[in-house]
């Protein structure tokens, strides 16, 4: 089997899948393989994918995204890595994911949730919340991508590989440029060390030889402590691990009191759905998201309509009790 995972690792990487996107795929090939008490895939078809896939609705109860992912970790197997014609995978049918409302906090919970929140912490929930970015986008931004003269921040390879421009809240200034400063210091004696390299994506760091020990490369939330880079094994300065955040994010909500089922994502969340009702057009929340197609953006207008659509209880019109 890991001649097998080798050669998925290895056309995953030709093919410029992310590290994240590169671990879960690997994780469902091994669980498909050993569902199937160690059997070749090249030896399975329709039948076993289905076997797995029905095991993972009905007895894992997995989510129906969940079953999707694992569905397309195998279509990547069999067409990419061991070049096998599936006619029959049309036959395959996704589960159909539920629509769900994101979970949104109202200005004032967002501001009890941040005061809560300390130290790096407190920066990295602010920047979320003022920017609209992903958890992963904010912790993975480089010092180069923040333009404090024109005030905005450029999103690199955000979902779905694509850059994009937010805004740079005037809030955040002087803590974001305080937090530079802690990093290039660090920066500077790693460097002083022998150190200082930072991981490029894909070709850069052959392009560029030295890029990659450049103020203007390093990560604006370096991590306290270098580790090995899960890909090539070079002791590297990382950002900060997103799971940092959400432990802090969990216990500001308990302290604050919040009853509701939070995570980082929900600053993303909350700051379209408090642009929207601010009066700002659905297109320009669009672009800030980095959203492809604006129904998926639309999903933040259901708050604007309060209480069933916008339409006033006949309980509370007339007054009946």
């Amino acid at each position: 089997m890991s001649v097998l995972l080798n050669q998925v690792r290895d056309r995953l990487r030709t093919l410029h899948y992310s590290l994240r996107t590169e671990q879960v795929y690997l994780d469902w090939i091994k669980r498909y393989i050993r569902h199937h008490q160690l059997r070749h895939p090249q030896e399975m078809g329709q039948s076993e994918i289905e076997a797995f896939l029905t095991h993972l609705a009905v007895n894992r109860q997995v989510s129906a995204s969940t079953q999707n992912q694992a569905k397309s970790a195998l279509l990547f197997l069999y067409r990419e890595v061991l070049h096998i014609d599936l006619p029959w995978l049309k036959d395959v049918v996704s589960a159909k994911a539920s629509q769900r409302l994101p979970v949104v906090l109202t200005p004032k919970e967002v501001q009890q949730i941040l005061v809560e929140l300390d130290g790096v912490w407190s920066l990295v929930g602010r920047l979320l919340y003022g920017t609209g970015m992903r958890l992963l986008e904010g912790l993975r931004l480089r010092v180069k991508d923040v333009d404090f003269a024109r005030q905005e921040i450029v999103v690199r390879s955000g979902k779905g590989d694509k850059d994009r421009v937010t805004m740079l809240p005037a809030n955040i200034v002087t803590a974001l440029q305080a937090q530079m400063a802690d990093a290039k210091a660090l920066h500077e004696g790693d460097l002083a060390q022998g150190w200082g390299e930072v991981y490029l994506p894909f070709a850069l760091a052959q392009k560029y030889p030295n890029a990659n020990r450049e103020w203007a490369w390093q990560y604006i939330f370096p991590s306290a402590q270098r580790s090995a880079d899960p890909r090539s094994g070079l002791i590297r300065r990382h950002h900060l691990d997103e799971k940092g955040m959400q432990r802090a994010m969990k216990q500001a909500l308990q302290v604050a009191g919040i009853a509701k089922l939070a995570t980082p994502h929900t600053l993303r969340h909350s700051f379209a759905t408090h642009l929207l009702e601010a009066g700002y057009d659905i297109r320009t929340v669009q672009a800030l998201l980095g959203h492809s197609d604006v129904r998926t953006t639309m999903i933040y207008t259901h708050v604007l309509n309060r209480g069933g659509m916008g339409v006033q209880s006949p309980l509370d019109r007339y007054g009946v009790s």
